[in-house]
Parts: C-alpha cells; structure tokens; sequence
C-alpha cells in the first residue's frame, strides 16, 4: 500500500477541509487553547482573497473555520518561506478580525483569529525549537497579553529532525505531517493506535484517487519544484532584477526536467505561446 503526502494542497485539503472532526483534533492538540475552551464545533469559512507574494501563488494551502466559541482559524501549509510570508500572515489574521464588525457588533463582541502556518522550511535557523508561539504581550510583564491574534508557527523540518516517537496526539498530527512522503509505503504503526490518526492516514492511501486527482497531486508538486528554483536563483541575483532573466531559465531548466509546458507557464505567469517562445529562442 503506497500513501500520499499530507502536504499536498490536494491531499491536505482532502483531510482538514473535508473531515471537520479531524480538523478539531488537529487544532485541539497542536494550539495552546487557555483550558475550559476546547474547539466542539466549527464551521468552514471561504478562503480570503488577499494580496499575493509575487510568484509563490501554489506554495501556500489554506483551511479557515469558525468554532463554536465565535473563534476563527487559518491554517496554512507553507511549503516555501521568504521572510514576506510572515507579514501576510500578520496581514491576513488582522484582516480577519477587523472583518467581524462588518456585522455591526461592538468591540467588545471581537472574537479572537489564530493563524497556525506550518512551514516546510526553517526560518529560525538560531533555535532548537521548532514551536514558536506569539501574541501581543507587555514588554516587562510577557504574562500579560491582549487577547485577540495569536500567530504559531511550526518549522516541520525541525519535527522531522528530531525524529519524534512520542504518542501524545498532538506530537503524532505533527509526525503525520512529516513522517508521511510521497509514495510512502511503511507507515509507524503509532498512527494505527488512535482513531483520528488511522482515519487521517487511510484518507491518504493512493488508491484512494482517481487518474484526475493524480495528476493534480503530481503537478502540485511540479509548481512548488518551479517555485522553489525560482526563489532560489531570485535571491542570487537580486529579486527585482533577476527576475525576467529567471523564469526564462526556470523554463528552460524545468522543459528539460519534462515539466510541462502548462506548469511552467502558470506558475511563471506566462502565458502558453510565452514560454514556447522561450523555449524556441534557446533550442
């Protein structure tokens, strides 16, 4: 039995956006809830239009809910980081709490928003930790805090370092999301031990999916692959200056690697003739 990555914007979608129940378990054990105030229920919210970091359109996978409480939640898989990611999630989560008046409540009635990013990357390369946990506190008094946003952030290569074996369920989400590759076929048998678990991995089997959904999963990964390079040769050369010069090698690179002509023409916005022009000039 082979399994897909959870990382997938298909696949993390298909647990967190489709199974509520699972979503609760995900966000009941990873964030740092005040006691008493466990998520029961939620609702699915939309996906905010917001502002996009230029070029890393397919990079992020979002799932937005409400629970019984009135609290909101953003998950965010980021499986690429520039350090511009963490102002659109201080963006994003203000956005959404400033958006609860349109409903013509008082400021008293504002709910608090928590934005969880799970980050494919390390970006605190100085720490150990890969939990970090921020809220707007006192300088001189760090207990006392005034409610409303809370941002956590989880680097999970970090997890994947450490290589986890404890059972508590909030660690075991944390390995299901690192642990479980593309193709994966041996899975730890901790995650047979909890319903939720087991639930989430065999939601993850390839069979699972159709021939449609494949190759959807497949070109995912071929877009955070272009996006990747894409990153890599702009901070080389200088972002705005780099760039024109970069999606041309990108495609170039990318054609030679049997990406298809399609891929690389979303993810570098360009249109289809474009980047066969590109390709012609350099054949």
């Amino acid at each position: 039995m082979r399994y897909l990555d959870p990382k997938n914007d298909l696949t993390f979608k298909r647990v967190f956006a489709e199974h509520p129940h699972l979503l609760i378990s995900f966000l009941n054990n990873i964030l740092p809830l005040e006691e008493g105030r466990k998520i029961e229920h939620i609702e699915y919210l939309p996906a905010e239009l917001i502002p996009e970091i230029p070029l890393f359109k397919y990079t992020i996978v979002d799932v937005r809910c409400l629970d019984n409480f009135g609290r909101q939640f953003i998950v965010e898989m980021q499986m690429l980081w520039t350090d511009s990611f963490k102002n659109r999630v201080l963006f994003n989560t203000s956005k959404a709490y400033i958006k609860q008046l349109e409903k013509g409540e008082h400021f008293e009635f504002l709910q608090p928003v928590y934005a969880l990013s799970l980050v494919n990357h390390n970006f605190e390369n100085e720490m150990d930790a890969y939990f970090h946990h921020y809220k707007i506190v006192t300088v001189d008094e760090p207990k006392r805090h005034l409610p409303g946003l809370e941002f956590v952030f989880i680097e999970l290569k970090k997890v994947k370092a450490k290589n986890l074996k404890e059972k508590a369920l909030g660690v075991l989400w944390l390995r299901f999301l690192t642990e479980i590759e593309n193709r994966t076929e041996n899975l730890s048998p901790d995650f047979m031990e909890h319903p939720d678990l087991k639930e989430a991995t065999d939601i993850l089997k390839e069979s699972a999916f159709n021939k449609a959904e494949l190759e959807t999963y497949d070109k995912y990964w071929d877009s955070v692959m272009v996006e990747q390079a894409l990153l890599d040769g702009a901070i080389a050369k200088g972002y705005k200056q780099g760039i024109n010069e970069e999606k041309e090698n990108i495609i170039i690179i990318g054609h030679k690697e049997g990406i298809s002509i399609e891929s690389l023409a979303r993810v570098t916005r360009l249109s289809v003739p474009e980047v066969e022009v590109i390709l012609k000039k350099a054949t």
